[in-house]
């Protein structure tokens, strides 16, 4: 089991930038691939962003291709979402997401899931 904390949220207006971080914990934590999935209210989960456990392969929404990077520094245990050029549409609540399967994170079903970080974006 992994244990993930969410920081970095906030509010900001459109065209900032925000960076979320997500910090796991527990048994082999720098072996997953992690990730980041979105909800705003009265809409569907949404993939956002997910990356392998080396760093070596990285996948985006179509939405927030060329906008957002997401990254990892295996040595923290730790996985960030940097967010630029930001949207009202971004609005949601992120959440940090960890599984063996990249594509249970693509899928917006991973198996570890941290406890959320709100980001809103006002026009």
């Amino acid at each position: 089991q992994v244990q993930l904390v969410e920081s970095g949220g906030g509010w900001v207006q459109a065209g900032g930038s925000l960076r979320l971080s997500c910090a796991a914990s527990g048994r082999t934590s720098s072996k997953y691939n992690m990730g980041w999935i979105r909800q705003a209210p009265g809409k569907e989960r949404e993939f956002v962003a997910a990356i392998s456990w080396t760093g070596g392969s990285t996948y985006y929404a179509d939405s927030v291709k060329g906008r957002f990077t997401i990254s990892r520094d295996n040595a923290k245990n730790t996985v960030y979402l940097q967010m630029k050029s930001l949207k009202p549409e971004d609005t949601a609540v992120y959440y940090c997401a960890a599984a063996i399967s990249v594509s249970s994170i693509r899928s917006g079903v991973p198996t570890n899931w941290g406890q959320g970080t709100q980001v809103t974006v006002s026009s």
